[in-house]
């Protein structure tokens, strides 16, 4: 988990622990990223707003690094900017309310138990008839 408010990982650190969960925490994008390097993690949770490196730019980042490491986004600010899973590149965007941790812990919960999605293999015949088609 990466948020500069210190007090907001303790608090979430401390409900994730309670779910069965262990958690990992930095106070900025920056020393997320160090945390990130040479290790491997399920799923990172990161604040929207943060001095220097902001939310959005981290989880570019670590979508460079880990493409399919699960991102979750919080923020204070969802509705007045805008912010969703398409704008951002996060699995899911949470909004900072009262009803905050029940969000978080749901939402970690659904993103790893989900089942990557694969498209079926196509077999080889259909394969070398649609090379023909694009070759000819």
């Amino acid at each position: 988990m990466v948020d500069d408010n210190e007090h907001g990982l303790i608090a979430r650190k401390n409900v994730l622990k309670q779910e069965g969960f262990e958690a990992v925490t930095a106070t900025s994008a920056e020393a997320g990223l160090e945390l990130f390097d040479g290790r491997h993690f399920d799923l990172v949770v990161t604040d929207y707003k943060m001095g220097g490196m902001d939310g959005i730019a981290f989880i570019a980042k670590l979508r460079q690094r880990s493409p399919g490491t699960p991102l979750i986004l919080l923020s204070g600010f969802i509705e007045p900017l805008g912010l969703d899973e398409h704008s951002t590149g996060a699995d899911a965007v949470l909004s900072k309310c009262a009803n905050e941790a029940s969000s978080l812990v749901r939402t970690v919960k659904r993103l790893l138990t989900r089942r990557p999605t694969r498209k079926p293999v196509a077999k080889e015949t259909r394969i070398k008839r649609l090379a023909a088609r694009n070759i000819g």
